[in-house]
């Protein structure tokens, strides 16, 4: 019987005019069968930490008081041999030059999830992609997503890439897991320096992968798998 996954990811300023330059999307991913594991556990490291299970875990909530919190989620994050991480970075969203390509930012947008998404489905495989829910086209969005990376992978009855869909963050651990993930990303690429928290998860993170975050890591890299996105100079 051929192995499903789930797949939860999120974003990070996406927005053509929201002002930031880096943008961020990113996925983790782990077999069905681990879910309810998974979640389990990171509710007991949340009531370890003396919070309610249903605290959501948010890279806009690191502060020094939960530092601990999140330096254990980030370690049980590596020491789980079933879960996986893939983030795109995008370096600078002023220089993307849409009109030269005949795209709007939402066609553009999906290309970036595309190739977020695209290198991690295997044909022996069935995934479930689970998206953060934005607004209301939410619906729409992944709609045409799903048949982009089916058709992709020549899927075209959608066996491999089962189904695409919303869900709320502060329903799904494993969300909020990707939630900290690209928050964490983001703000190596950003250098910023204004939180000791967010800089202590950010070396916890470096020191975990031995990766830098702000590079391309190898295409086959499982684990903390990176991509940077670079728009072309025109």
């Amino acid at each position: 019987m051929n192995q499903v996954f789930n797949v939860y990811c999120d974003e990070s300023c996406h927005l053509e005019n929201d002002h930031q330059l880096v943008m961020v999307l990113g996925a983790v991913w782990c077999p069905l069968d681990k879910v309810q594991e998974i979640a389990v556990s990171l509710r007991e490291i949340k009531q370890h930490h003396g919070l309610k299970t249903d605290f959501e875990i948010k890279w806009s909530k690191v502060s020094p008081a939960k530092v601990k919190l999140y330096l254990d989620i980030l370690d049980y994050f590596f020491e789980n041999s079933n879960l996986y991480f893939r983030a795109l970075i995008v370096d600078d969203k002023s220089k993307l030059k849409h009109k030269i390509y005949n795209q709007s930012h939402d066609d553009w947008y999906y290309k970036m999830y595309f190739n977020l998404l695209k290198v991690i489905f295997y044909p022996q495989s069935h995934y479930r992609v689970y998206l953060d829910i934005k607004d209301t086209n939410s619906a729409k969005k992944v709609s045409k997503l799903h048949d982009i990376l089916a058709n992709n992978s020549l899927d075209f009855s959608k066996q491999i890439i089962e189904r695409i869909q919303t869900v709320r963050s502060h329903e799904v651990e494993i969300l909020q897991l990707t939630d900290l993930l690209i928050g964490t990303i983001s703000y190596a690429n950003r250098s910023l320096t204004d939180s000791y928290a967010k800089q202590a998860l950010v070396q916890r993170m470096r020191d975990r992968s031995n990766y830098c975050l702000t590079k391309t890591t190898l295409y086959r890299e499982n684990k903390v798998n990176l991509f940077r996105w670079e728009a072309a100079e025109v």
